[in-house]
């Protein structure tokens, strides 16, 4: 049997592998109104990350890690999610953000280098979703924490599934090598937190190959800690919503910590800071290309009848929101001095009152001596 779950073919036609059997049902009971929703988030958000990544190459952010070609994987997810449940990121989850709610300006403003966070993971407004992790790996034991923290205090597995909580932690094949994942799994399964580990195979740790970090399956490490694993077609947004609501559910309703691989590709560099034509072939590139996300659901939308005004609609959007992120990226202003001390701390610390003025005094000797 197929062990990748997998409901549309790459050419858009429902072709379900024979590990996807469990999972129709919930595609069945997705309205046209939910398909089409997949099919804008991927499509919005390739418009905002190309303007990022243009953003960046004109001098305006110094830094931006593209999602092309991940997007299935992530709006699967981050859609099967309910509102309470918290969702911990890693710096390349764009559209996992902007369906939670955060402003993908501030996603912006943080590889701009004039927010020290990007936003405030605590307003409701960005739906108990946390900051990127520039240190990978660590935001698993983020997650996984916080999770513990849930089971502590048992917010899951009471039955009720409008209150029950889990967790959603999102890493990458390069992260799956380091420590942090492995220790915090060992927790999670310790404690038997509400938890989904999400696990984006994007093939290459920069420019290391998956093949190169594991000789088995990424979605196998998962049973040496005795949590369930799903391997999933990462290209494939309705299976990737599937899998995870299942994941989910499980997790919440207090079946321990589960895990899934979403096996897709990153198509563009691993930053901007980076050159893929150094480590891959244009080959393999073309052969992911021909199995792009966006193609795949357009696919099976214009066979269900999707009219060209809805497509129109989704582009004109989509070109919309690239506008509008320019135009507010050129409009962003450098933080303030005392900005660097407000998230220190959860609450007002005599430290921070005292290095705040330490630093006030240090910049004021240069205008005494002016």
């Amino acid at each position: 049997m197929d062990p990748t779950v997998r409901i549309l073919g790459a050419d858009g036609t429902i072709a379900p592998s024979a590990s996807a059997d469990r999972y129709l049902p919930l595609i069945d009971a997705l309205s046209d109104a939910d398909l089409e929703q997949f099919y804008r988030d991927m499509t919005v958000i390739r418009a905002f990350d190309r303007q990022a990544t243009l953003l960046q190459r004109q001098g305006q952010l110094a830094l931006w890690p593209p999602s092309q070609g991940q997007e299935a994987a992530q709006v699967g997810s981050a859609r099967a999610a309910r509102a309470q449940d918290h969702i911990f990121p890693s710096y390349r989850e764009h559209v996992v953000c902007t369906i939670r709610g955060v402003d993908p300006v501030d996603i912006i403003k943080l590889m701009r280098g004039v927010s020290h966070g990007g936003w405030d993971p605590t307003a409701p407004k960005n739906g108990n979703t946390h900051i990127y992790t520039l240190v990978l790996g660590s935001q698993t034991l983020h997650a996984t924490g916080y999770a513990m923290g849930i089971e502590f205090d048992g917010r899951s597995g009471s039955g009720d599934p409008e209150k029950d909580e889990a967790v959603i932690v999102y890493y990458g094949d390069g992260a799956s090598s380091q420590g942090d994942v492995h220790e915090a799994m060992v927790f999670a399964v310790s404690y038997q937190t509400p938890q989904v580990f999400f696990l984006q195979n994007n093939h290459w740790a920069i420019s290391v190959p998956v093949a190169t970090q594991s000789r088995v399956p990424l979605a196998n490490r998962a049973g040496g800690y005795g949590m369930p694993s799903v391997r999933v077609d990462g290209n494939d947004v309705l299976a990737s919503y599937a899998v995870s609501k299942v994941a989910l559910d499980e997790a919440r309703a207090g079946g321990g910590p589960q895990a899934i691989e979403a096996v897709t590709y990153r198509m563009g560099a691993h930053t901007t800071s980076d050159d893929p034509t150094k480590y891959r072939t244009s080959d393999e590139e073309q052969s992911w290309i021909a199995r792009d996300p966006i193609t795949r659901m357009r696919a099976f939308l214009e066979a269900r009848g999707a009219s060209e005004a809805f497509f129109a609609d989704v582009d004109a959007e989509a070109a919309a929101l690239a506008a509008d992120a320019r135009t507010r990226t050129l409009q962003l202003e450098a933080p303030t001095r005392d900005s660097i001390f407000t998230h220190v701390y959860s609450e007002p610390h005599p430290l921070m009152d005292e290095q705040r003025k330490w630093l006030a005094d240090y910049e004021a000797s240069f205008e005494e001596g002016a």
